[in-house]
């Protein structure tokens, strides 16, 4: 009961925790967009203190929008803010940490060959680099840094990737992807508490007082619209890492950091692509640099195709396949699972029968034989001799 409970509760907040970032990055993208297509106002709106404009239709109807250089002659009763998206993201992101990964499976965190270590160690690294990295991004963005962008993004971008590394070195290839995505989360957030919304209060009190707001504000203005810019950046990396607990080629591979560095860098410069054809500039040579990069990094994580049947020339037992998986697979691969873990067979795959093997070839060269990913932090102590004679055994009994 305790298994099947646990599923429901990671359900039910990773529910939640899509459904706030769905709404968090939605309002992002649109804002982002909509600062990008205001247009010069005509002149009678410009005497009423009105930067830029846009209309749209939506929704069977007409906008008129209109973004103020500093204020209305007077302020609204109603004035909406957006933060909360971002707020229940970071909430409903750090309790799946812990459901998932602290509370969870110790195999999805911890691998004992890279660093065997307690679960309490693990949070302790886990949260304190979030920490860590959260300090030392607040402290350049407050730094004269803050005023080159392109030697900013390379710092931020280095310090990530040192991170990723880090983290590498210590968890499973899963857990450290899930917890950069929770050091780069975090950043995003702390944008907006630290930085956006702060601006934001300042501007609406300065308003409210009836004087000018003056460099003070405009300087926190200036803050806050970087750390968007930021935010915007980092939001198709994290979205790739929100996923990327389904594909294990990815984390599961040897340098599976330096994978996470590539499509994190790919990202961000495809997103850069759009955010320059939202201003009118059309440099389509983005994506596609993008896209070769991306074929490139395809090709040189596949793994290398196993052709020979076994090193002896002795074809592998179905005897010694079904030893194998009953010692290392079936406790959770089955119809009925005996780890304490899990109330169904994760991802619907069972190995009661041989057969069931066959039928998921790919999948378990791709993560017991290529990567080493499974059996979940190796606790079966699965060798390296069992995981070649279960990839021969896969070549030589794969479905017709």
């Amino acid at each position: 009961m305790e298994a099947y409970l646990s599923e429901w509760l990671s359900l039910l907040v990773r529910w939640f925790h899509v459904i706030a970032g769905v709404a968090w990055i939605g309002a992002s993208f649109y804002f982002v967009w909509l600062d990008n297509h205001l247009r010069e106002p005509p002149e009678w709106k410009k005497q009423e203190g009105i930067k830029g404009d846009l209309w749209a239709i939506h929704g069977g109807g007409i906008y008129e929008i209109a973004k103020y250089k500093l204020s209305p002659k007077e302020m609204p009763n109603e004035l909406h803010w957006f933060k909360w998206e971002a707020y229940s993201t970071l909430l409903s992101g750090l309790a799946l940490l812990f459901v998932v990964y602290y509370m969870g499976s110790p195999g999805y965190l911890i691998d004992p060959s890279k660093a065997d270590i307690s679960i309490g160690t693990a949070i302790a690294i886990g949260l304190g680099t979030i920490a860590v990295v959260l300090a030392i991004y607040e402290a350049l963005i407050r730094s004269p840094l803050a005023d080159n962008g392109k030697a900013f993004g390379l710092t931020l971008f280095a310090i990530l990737v040192l991170a990723d590394w880090g983290l590498f070195q210590v968890f499973t290839g899963r857990g450290a992807y899930i917890h950069v995505g929770a050091v780069i989360g975090t950043i995003m957030v702390a944008n907006v508490f630290l930085g956006i919304v702060p601006s934001q209060r300042a501007l609406v009190n300065a308003i409210e007082k009836g004087g000018d707001p003056g460099a003070r504000v405009a300087r926190l203005a200036m803050l806050a619209k970087l750390r968007s810019t930021h935010n915007n950046y980092l939001t198709l990396p994290i979205l790739l890492i929100m996923i990327s607990n389904h594909y294990p080629l990815l984390y599961g591979h040897s340098y599976g950091w330096a994978v996470l560095a590539s499509i994190g860098f790919i990202a961000a410069f495809a997103r850069h692509y759009f955010n320059l054809r939202h201003r009118d500039i059309n440099q389509p040579w983005i994506l596609v640099v993008a896209a070769l990069l991306t074929a490139t990094l395809i090709w040189a994580i596949a793994p290398a195709p196993v052709t020979s049947v076994a090193a002896d020339g002795q074809v592998v037992s179905d005897e010694t396949a079904s030893a194998i998986i009953s010692t290392h697979c079936v406790a959770c691969h089955s119809n009925a699972p005996s780890h304490p873990a899990f109330q169904s067979p994760p991802a619907g795959i069972m190995f009661d029968e041989l057969s069931l093997l066959a039928s998921h070839a790919d999948k378990v060269r791709q993560v017991a034989v290529d990567s080493h990913y499974m059996p979940l932090g190796n606790v079966t102590g699965m060798t390296d001799e069992e995981r070649q004679q279960l990839g021969q055994w896969l070549i030589t009994n794969q479905p017709e």
